[in-house]
């Protein structure tokens, strides 16, 4: 009798303490991209057969919290549009369900431009009339073929919503001191004009049921060459616009619509953001700061990121354009965009001292480095370019190509979903807005990672190897523990069920 009691409570206490190791143990959801073929495929088996020691250790710590998520997205563009509109009925749809639906990559922050760019097809502008101080003849008529049906189906298939940001790349001629599309600044005496021009047009896409979250005072206001549109300021210049015209102005039409200063390389944002935060009189109407990533095909600027954060650390910070530029699509080849073959603007026209920021890369590398970079150095949101492009990478009046995550053959109604997008979407789909940046200690210098806690308490966690070994960690939060497999050239979002 005595043996059998023995072996009965040995067997109650081990089954306690595997109840316990059970319990100490995180349940996760694992999705991946990766060179190997996957594309945001939830994994099935990503158990590890190493011992401990060969184990990444990565500690999520979510009691130290960092910037608040404003969303991940791309942009509305008359290329985009017009594309969308050549299509068939079905691809339309699968096109904006992908990006915008439940099943999709559950886009919640936008951009689309005011009057022309290079990604539209021919220039033009809501303000035609030369003179018209008043813009008696302000219409957005360019945008009712394509734009604003675009917007409008992705707000049909948004359960979440998402945020519009716009912004001009530059006034129209007759307001500039040049008369031309590109390069050339404000005239003065239309200061108050072109603020008016923007509450004019909050006003006109309101009465299209499309509420505009905020602008940019003007894309790449250091210019871009002698190319496609364009209007200069210095930093003060732009400064003191918004402080005298376009903040007092939305400020009484519009004043919860936010407004970004700068909006070009990171290399830059110092001397903007301290004219922009000088003080409380510049500041006041500086809702926070828009950044592009085209200084460099590998550095995110670190320094200048945080420099600008801790100048304002109340502000945004958004990454409102990218995209792999100076380049023509390749056409249904998943594994060039893991290759180091992709060039930039740079690689033939940056001046010599600032080639070596200029290597060849993999896009996928790029795209998933950046957005990790960025998160991990306070920007709190991150968008992409243009959402669809042709296989030509267009259309576009400059002819300036470029590849967007999702290409099409309008000519024969085909799709091809990169694997950019899926790239996008472990970011989008799994931290949503007012998620909560948090800190992640990673013993591998060779994984990148970024974690975020969302509203509802859940946490998503983005992994990147970028090289050709398997790695394999062991994920840890509040004393519990998960050990996964990570591929070579590989993406996952670890979505945490138990936390």
């Amino acid at each position: 009798m005595k043996i059998f009691k023995y072996i009965f409570y040995s067997f109650i206490s081990f089954m306690i303490l595997s109840c316990d190791i059970q319990e100490e143990k995180l349940v996760v959801e694992v999705y991946e991209t990766s060179k190997s073929g996957n594309k945001l495929t939830k994994l099935e088996d990503y158990s590890v057969e190493v011992n401990n020691d060969q184990l990444s250790k990565v500690v999520l710590k979510p009691t130290e919290e960092r910037q608040t998520i404003t969303g991940f997205g791309g942009s509305f563009t008359e290329s985009a549009a017009y594309l969308l509109n050549k299509l068939s009925a079905t691809n339309r749809a699968k096109i904006i369900e992908a990006y915008f639906g439940e099943s999709g990559a559950k886009y919640s922050l936008t951009r689309t431009h005011m009057n022309s760019c290079d990604f539209s097809l021919s220039q033009y502008s809501y303000a035609p009339v030369e003179g018209d101080k008043t813009l008696e003849h302000f219409s957005i008529e360019e945008d009712k073929d394509d734009i604003i049906p675009m917007i409008k189906d992705a707000m049909k298939v948004s359960k979440d919503g998402f945020k519009i940001l716009s912004s001009p790349w530059t006034a129209s001629p007759w307001m500039k001191d040049n008369n031309n599309w590109v390069g050339g600044k404000l005239l003065p005496e239309y200061y108050d004009t072109w603020a008016l021009f923007f509450s004019k047009y909050v006003s006109a896409y309101k009465n299209e049921g499309i509420d505009i979250w905020g602008f940019t005072v003007g894309n790449e206001p250091l210019g871009n060459g002698n190319n496609w549109e364009s209007m200069h300021y210095t930093p003060d210049e732009m400064t003191n616009f918004v402080q005298n015209h376009l903040g007092p102005k939305l400020k009484t039409d519009y004043p919860n619509v936010k407004i970004l200063g700068y909006d070009q390389n990171r290399e830059h944002l110092k001397e903007w953001v301290d004219s922009q935060f000088r003080n409380e009189v510049n500041s006041k109407y500086f809702d926070g700061t828009a950044i592009h990533w085209y200084a460099s095909t590998f550095h995110y600027f670190p320094e200048e990121l945080q420099y600008a954060h801790h100048k304002a650390p109340n502000k945004y910070l958004i990454q409102s354009e990218a995209c792999i530029d100076a380049e023509v699509p390749k056409w249904k080849d998943d594994e060039w965009y893991w290759k180091k073959e992709a060039t930039d603007w740079g690689w033939d026209w940056a001046p010599e001292q600032d080639k070596h920021m200029h290597p060849k890369y993999a896009p996928v590398d790029r795209y998933a480095r950046d957005i990790i970079g960025c998160l991990n150095n306070y920007v709190d949101g991150w968008i992409d370019w243009n959402m669809v492009l042709n296989k030509q990478g267009g259309p576009n009046w400059f002819k300036n190509w470029c590849i967007a995550p999702v290409i099409v053959d309008e000519e024969n109604d085909e799709v091809y979903f990169t694997p950019l997008y899926y790239t996008l979407s472990h970011f989008s789909k799994f931290i949503r807005p007012e998620a909560k940046v948090i800190a992640v200690e990673n013993s591998d210098k060779d994984l990148m990672i970024t974690a975020a806690k969302n509203k509802d308490g859940s946490i998503a966690v983005v992994l990147f190897n970028e090289t050709k070994m398997r790695k394999n960690i062991a994920l840890t939060l509040k004393g519990q523990n998960v050990e996964i497999h990570v591929k070579p050239q590989s993406i996952q979002t670890i979505k945490l069920l138990n936390n």
